[in-house]
């Protein structure tokens, strides 16, 4: 269970404003904040930044994107022949 005073004492000032909107400013935790205390890669953190703000901004257009970081993720961790298994076999036999 996460626990919910986990963030209390971390800051970020560049949190204190947000650039052209105030779609995550109503937040309890920004997106922004929590992808980079949990340090989660591009496409995770996009995905969340788009599923948290779909109502606000966005609409249908912002689930869809976060649904083609979802794909991105999958292509990339979950691919059946990865790319370094595909290069194995390229150097093993020389073809894909």
């Amino acid at each position: 269970m996460t626990n919910i005073g986990m963030f209390k004492d971390m800051t970020y000032k560049a949190l204190d404003k947000q650039v052209d909107g105030t779609h995550y400013k109503g937040f309890k935790i920004e997106p922004a904040q929590f992808i980079s205390e949990n340090k989660l890669e591009w496409a995770e953190g996009e995905a969340i930044k788009y599923i948290c703000r779909h109502k606000l901004k966005g609409k249908r257009k912002s689930i869809e994107k976060a649904i083609h970081c979802l794909e991105i993720i999958l292509e990339r961790d979950y691919d059946e022949e990865t790319w370094t298994e595909g290069y194995k076999k390229w150097k093993k036999d020389g073809t894909l």
